[in-house]
């Protein structure tokens, strides 16, 4: 009896041991390009910190479709602009839902309060994007620019004060930050952070939404493809239940703040507050967790893509290059608006082409989250033949897809120019927001916080380069971002001056919006 029990011991543990190596969550998928990978890791190690451009050098080789084993996980990537489209919009339908990853959904998170981004689809997802969607839409979105305008006013005002009237050269992250935040706060719960760019609330909620965002991030957690990997001890100190925990404590004050106004008659009209306050909303008397869920999305989402594109937007700007697109930019402003009032009008209307075409090309050239977040199909999608189940994991390379050579000319090369053409793509300009069903729903909203800040900081300034060479910025965009394989990009640090253009104009314009804003 010892030798068959031997046997079957020692099949056991080889059959233990190439599922650890070598099986994965799907089967092969026939009809598409695979990629060789390592046992146990796949092609983890290969991909290194630049999923994305790894990614893109292999699409050359297999086509721009191909799969992946990443672990335990098959992976089909998507990496031109065509592909992209073929899975994101024709088949959206079927592309709606999302992946649970261990680091993310387990530590960090819990069912009761994945954002409305990073949760799978189901009834209680379609009804917190529903309440979002509606609450970032085109109409809503033009009653938000009076915060718009105190935000971009009290940016620019500090910046103004902490450059020295341009004198000195200064870092504008901060003050980029901020303003994204304080949009995001105050539709959320109606109230925003008053203290300057040193404020330790902003500094907090800004650093732990950046290392949630690693936690968020497809390629910086290898135990989410490695369960193995799970059970090596770690430390506890920058893990992901210490952010989870910092995470709770300002989210849960933010809350309890808002409900103190709301019981004392003085809290103004925010999107949670509308739930909160409303017997027949479904959200609050039903499902509690769902608000939490909205606050989480709030409060992380305009962080995630308008500060990085703000941020390098300026810093390709303060670049010999970026000289001759801001005084294009800037003779189109005096010449559309030969009353020098652009600081207000930007508010109203965008009838600036060539800077809308400017963010556009922003937007496209640093892809801010160069892998989207992953969507998990939920039927059968057909590609050149081949058939994807339902249940496959789907990666856009959205970096890949904004520098595809055959969609766009020159993708290397920085030109507000290319959108000034009349657009052949059926209206998708770029994928920095993903696409399809679980696009970004704040789109509107941040294309419209971009537009007022560029036209905001090109009337005021010059944008210049810092006078040490090496507090230059790097125009590369995936060489810019700090933490490589963060989900969205974290730009690395430089500085530029900001020339005041003319400081009695740029004043007269500040106190104007403060006075517009001064009950806000």
């Amino acid at each position: 009896m010892t030798s068959p029990i031997i046997g079957i011991a020692i099949l056991s543990i080889a059959y233990l041991l190439w599922k650890w190596a070598y099986a994965t969550d799907l089967p092969k998928i026939k009809g598409i390009p695979e990629i060789p990978g390592w046992p146990l890791f796949g092609s983890l190690i290969e991909m290194g910190e630049y999923h994305a451009k790894v990614a893109q050098k292999w699409a050359e080789k297999y086509g721009p479709v191909f799969q992946v084993r990443l672990g335990n996980r098959r992976i089909v990537f998507a990496n031109s602009f065509d592909s992209v489209k073929h899975f994101w919009i024709t088949h959206q339908s079927a592309l709606i839902s999302r992946p649970t990853l261990h680091t993310f959904h387990t530590l960090v998170s819990d069912s009761s309060n994945f954002t409305i981004g990073t949760s799978p689809w189901d009834e209680s997802c379609k009804r917190r994007r529903k309440a979002a969607a509606t609450a970032l839409n085109v109409p809503a979105t033009r009653s938000y620019m009076p915060l718009v305008d105190l935000e971009s006013t009290t940016s620019i005002k500090e910046l103004l004060h902490d450059s020295k009237y341009g004198k000195i050269d200064i870092d504008p992250s901060a003050y980029f930050q901020r303003y994204a935040l304080n949009t995001s706060l105050t539709l959320n719960y109606g109230t925003r952070i008053e203290g300057n760019v040193d404020d330790a609330m902003l500094k907090e909620i800004t650093a732990v939404e950046r290392g949630v965002s690693n936690f968020r991030s497809t390629s910086n957690n290898w135990e989410d493809y490695v369960p193995l990997l799970r059970w090596i001890p770690k430390k506890k100190e920058g893990g992901p239940l210490e952010f989870k925990a910092r995470r709770a404590k300002y989210m849960k004050y933010l809350l309890d703040e808002l409900k103190k106004k709301i019981e004392m008659g003085t809290d103004k009209p925010c999107i949670t507050g509308n739930v909160l306050k409303d017997p027949e909303a479904k959200l609050s008397a039903e499902m509690p967790a769902e608000i939490d869920s909205i606050c989480l999305t709030m409060v992380s989402a305009g962080l995630d893509t308008i500060p990085g594109n703000l941020i390098m937007g300026l810093a390709f700007l303060s670049t010999p290059s970026g000289a001759a697109v801001q005084q294009k930019a800037y003779n189109e402003i005096k010449s559309v608006y030969p009353n020098n009032d652009a600081w207000f009008k930007c508010l109203e209307e965008e009838k600036l082409p060539y800077v809308v075409a400017f963010y556009k090309e922003v937007l496209r050239y640093w892809t801010v989250i160069p892998i989207c977040l992953p969507r998990v199909s939920i039927k059968d999608i057909e590609y050149n033949g081949a058939i994807i189940p339902a249940g496959t994991t789907f990666y856009m390379n959205a970096y890949a897809a904004d520098y595809d050579e055959s969609h766009f000319k020159d993708p290397y090369k920085f030109m507000p120019e290319r959108y000034l053409d009349s657009d052949s793509s059926g209206g998708i300009s770029h994928y920095a927001y993903g696409a399809g069903s679980r696009m970004c729903a704040g789109s509107h909203l941040a294309n419209r916080e971009l537009y007022v800040a560029f036209v905001r900081l090109l009337s005021a300034f010059e944008i210049v380069p810092s006078k040490e060479v090496g507090d230059r910025p790097i125009m590369d965009a995936l060489m810019a971002n700090d933490i490589p394989t963060s989900l969205t990009m974290e730009p690395k640090k430089f500085k530029c001056g900001f020339r005041v253009r003319d400081r009695d104009v740029l004043e007269r314009w500040i106190g104007e919006s403060e006075k517009a804003t001064k009950d806000l």
